[in-house]
C-alpha cells in the first residue's frame, strides 16, 4: 500500500479510534499507541515480521488483556498499519509502508528533534481561516492538523506556530486553499511576544505533562513493578513520543524560567542509553520474529 506524502506523514492520533482500553500501569498511552512504539523499537527498518504472541505477551506486561492485545492487531491490519503472515499456525505481523512511514516520522521526533528551542529566529508562521458554518468536519480536520503541527489559536480564524512551516505539505491535501492564508512574519511593538505564547498555548498543560513523565522517570530505578527493561524501555519511549507530539517547541527565551522540558530531555536521554542494551537482551531471548521479504 502507498500513501501520498500528506497522508503518510499523519500523526498516530489521527489512525488510532475512539474507545481503547487504557493501560492501567498509570500511563493514559492506548494500546495501538503503545504498540506502535513497540514496532518502532523492534521491526522499523529491518525486514522481519512478529508473532502475535509475543506482542500479547509485551502488551499483557503492561496490563493490556489478551482480547485487547488480538483487537488492536486486528484494528491495525484492517487500517493498513500491519500485513499478517503465517508460519504454521502461528500469525506473525510485519510493517506496510503506511506504518513505516508513520514510524519514521516518530523516530526523527524522539532521536532528531528536541522540546527545547533555543536557537528560534523570531518569526512565526501565521494561518488564517474562514470555513462556512456547515463545514464542522473541515474545520476539525484543518484544526487537528495544526494542533499536529504545533499551531495554537491567536484569535478567531488565525492561528501561529514558532517556526517555518511548510503549509502546502502540510494541508494541501485538504483541499482548503481558497479559505486559507499564510503568511510568516516577527512582532513589533506593542505586541508583547511572551503575552501572546501564554494565550495561544496551553503552557501549563505543557508543564504538566513533562512534571509527570519527570515524576515517573527521574529516579535510580524508574518502575520497578515492571518485569524487566524491556518494557521500561517502551514505556519510556511511547511517553515521550507523547509528550513531543504535543509540544509546539516554544521559544525558550519566551517560557518560564521553570520550564521542566530541558530537565525532561535530559532525563528521557539519558535513561534510553541505559535501558538500551539490556532490553536488546531481552528482546533477543523472548520475542519470536520471523523474516519476510
Amino acid at each position: 500500500m502507498v500513501n501520498s506524502p500528506q497522508e503518510s506523514a499523519q500523526p498516530v492520533r489521527d489512525i488510532g479510534g475512539d474507545g481503547e482500553p487504557r493501560i492501567r500501569n498509570g500511563s493514559a498511552l492506548r494500546p495501538q499507541t503503545l504498540l506502535l512504539a513497540f514496532l518502532g523499537i523492534h521491526l522499523r527498518g529491518r525486514d522481519l515480521a512478529i508473532s502475535s504472541a509475543s506482542v500479547i505477551g509485551v502488551l499483557a506486561g503492561l496490563g493490556i488483556s489478551e482480547e485487547a492485545a488480538r483487537s488492536t492487531l486486528t484494528r491495525m491490519t484492517q487500517r493498513g498499519l500491519l500485513e499478517r503472515h503465517r508460519r504454521g499456525r502461528q500469525a506473525y505481523f510485519g510493517l506496510t509502508a503506511r506504518s513505516e512511514a508513520v514510524l519514521e516520522e516518530g523516530h526523527q521526533r524522539i532521536w532528531h528533534s528536541s522540546p527545547v528551542n533555543r536557537d528560534w529566529n523570531g518569526r512565526w508562521t501565521l494561518i488564517g481561516f474562514s470555513l462556512p458554518e456547515s463545514w464542522s468536519q473541515q474545520r476539525h480536520d484543518l484544526r487537528s492538523r495544526l494542533l499536529w503541527a504545533g499551531f495554537g489559536p491567536l484569535q478567531n480564524g488565525l492561528w501561529i506556530a514558532p517556526s517555518a512551516v511548510d503549509v502546502p505539505a502540510l494541508l494541501g491535501d485538504l483541499r482548503l486553499d481558497a479559505h486559507i492564508r499564510a503568511f510568516t512574519a516577527e512582532t513589533v511593538k506593542p505586541t508583547e511576544t511572551a503575552q501572546f505564547v501564554r494565550d495561544a498555548f496551553d503552557l501549563e498543560g505543557l508543564a504538566a505533562g513533562y512534571q509527570r513523565f519527570l515524576e515517573r522517570w527521574d529516579r535510580r530505578r524508574p518502575l520497578p513493578e515492571l518485569r524487566d527493561d524491556l518494557l521500561r524501555e517502551l514505556l519510556l519511549q511511547a511517553e515521550w513520543l507523547q509528550l513531543l507530539r504535543g509540544d509546539p517547541r516554544l521559544p525558550l527565551e519566551h517560557l518560564p524560567a521553570d520550564w521542566p522540558a530541558p530537565q525532561a530531555e535530559e532525563v528521557f536521554r539519558d535513561l534510553a542509553a541505559v535501558l538500551r542494551d539490556p532490553a536488546t537482551r531481552v528482546a533477543a531471548d523472548t520475542l519470536d520474529f520471523m523474516a519476510v521479504s
